[in-house]
């Protein structure tokens, strides 16, 4: 037992001294304007409490580590790749009454004397990466793709309802079924070249093809207005009429047909509702996709793509129809965002945005909806707690990272329980 407190102490040792050295150009050096310009100060305790926390918390994490597989040892053994029917039923039935919890309160967030414009702004922003999410945990948690792209196809969807808006004059509602298509056929063309690639080499092409929608939105001036991006995006209108004070030409008021005051917090809940209606829609499409066979095929190849192929199933239009499937989500999210902001431009679409995708996957759990959920709350809410703890969101990202790829290396809820049971075959067929 000291053999191995030594041993674990001795790298912890180095892992907070790593630490402190990592941390003195992110938090031991700060600039502060003054009369004289940008001064350089310093906080060296801040770099000797990231060691020690480190230091202490790799320790502790280790220790942990090996009680747990002590406790783990002692337990008795049980046949791989079985688990307990009533942990299933448990699992669903905590998924089944949150998701319904957390639908009834965003239904009614909007209604609830507390909300108001930053209430409806940040729900907003969740709501889209809860998309944006569930449209990446199709390619990566269903189909076991590693996609570090997906990006690309919310810039695709953005960029395709304002280049037609502005070009053509169409409308949000006429524009959010084409955007969604027009990103899944990029991502049906992205999945063609790679149908062989697996692992890394898929993380790399997928990110190259992130990059390299970026490059080309941002040097394409006459097409996509380059790096000034394109404005004047029209809003969403409900059934022709218009949430702003004074409507577009061609366009009736909201507030004089229906005679209530002017307010910007209508257009607001609007945009709110709107983004949780696709939410509840994509929910819905991709829990009946599942219990098909696509769905199967999916979670078959996530498991075993030469089991797959033993089986009958075609690998190739599983990829296919995974990449085209996330791919349309993703365009969804991005015609949405581009309504919202009434604007768009390449720095909307960076490899950060992709990052905090994956990590919302990678956090819920992969092929957990109710996940995407839990995670898309977490990192959204979690730099809106404090000016000052946001500047430290991505330190509390990679923490959070650790500490779930330690203890639940499959997400918050990696047990994924199956559409269907041999069991059940079984009983029927008798």
């Amino acid at each position: 037992m000291a053999i191995t407190i030594q041993h674990h102490l001795k790298g912890s040792i180095i892992g907070g001294l790593i630490a402190m050295v990592l941390a003195v150009p992110f938090i031991g050096l700060y600039t502060v304007s003054t009369d004289q310009g940008l001064v350089v100060q310093t906080r060296w305790s801040w770099v000797v409490w990231s060691g020690v926390m480190v230091l202490v918390g790799s320790l502790a994490v280790a220790l942990l580590r090996d009680v747990l597989s002590a406790r783990r040892a002692g337990r008795p053994n049980r046949a791989a790749g079985t688990k307990p029917k009533r942990d299933d039923a448990l699992t669903a039935k905590l998924s089944k009454g949150f998701a319904i919890g957390i639908t009834l309160f965003a239904i009614t967030l909007p209604f609830m004397p507390f909300s108001d414009r930053y209430i409806m702004d940040v729900g907003t922003t969740v709501l889209i990466f809860v998309l944006l999410g569930m449209g990446l945990n199709v390619t990566v948690g269903l189909a076991g793709l590693l996609d570090l792209g997906f990006v690309a196809f919310y810039a695709i969807g953005a960029y395709s309802f304002a280049i037609l808006s502005t070009t053509l004059g169409w409308g949000f509602w006429v524009c959010l079924p084409l955007s969604g298509l027009i990103a899944a056929l990029f991502g049906a063309l992205l999945s063609m070249p790679i149908l062989r690639l697996r692992g890394d080499y898929l993380a790399i092409v997928t990110l190259g093809f992130g990059e390299i929608t970026r490059i080309i939105i941002l040097n394409w001036q006459s097409f996509t207005g380059g790096p000034a991006g394109i404005s004047g995006i029209p809003r969403p209108s409900l059934f022709g009429l218009s949430f702003d004070r004074r409507p577009p030409e061609g366009l009736t008021s909201f507030h004089e047909v229906t005679g209530i005051s002017f307010a910007t917090e209508h257009r607001l809940m609007f945009l709110y509702l709107i983004a949780l209606s696709l939410v509840l829609a994509a929910a819905w499409v991709i829990k009946r996709l599942r219990a098909l066979p696509i769905g199967r095929a999916w979670e078959a190849l996530r498991e075993d793509e030469i089991a797959c192929r033993s089986l009958g199933i075609n690998p190739v239009a599983s990829k296919v129809s995974a990449y085209a499937v996330g791919g349309m989500l993703g365009g969804f999210a991005g015609c949405f965002f581009a309504a919202r902001q009434g604007f768009v431009s390449p720095e909307s679409f960076t490899f950060m945005e992709s990052a905090l995708i994956l990590a919302i996957v990678v956090l819920g759990g992969l092929g957990s909806q109710i996940g995407v959920v839990i995670a898309a709350l977490f990192i959204v809410l979690l730099p809106e707690v404090g000016r000052e703890f946001a500047d430290f969101r991505m330190i509390v990202f990679g923490i959070a990272m650790i500490a779930i790829m330690v203890w639940r290396p499959g997400g918050l809820l990696s047990q994924r329980i199956p559409t269907i049971r041999l069991s059940s075959i079984k009983g029927e067929a008798a």
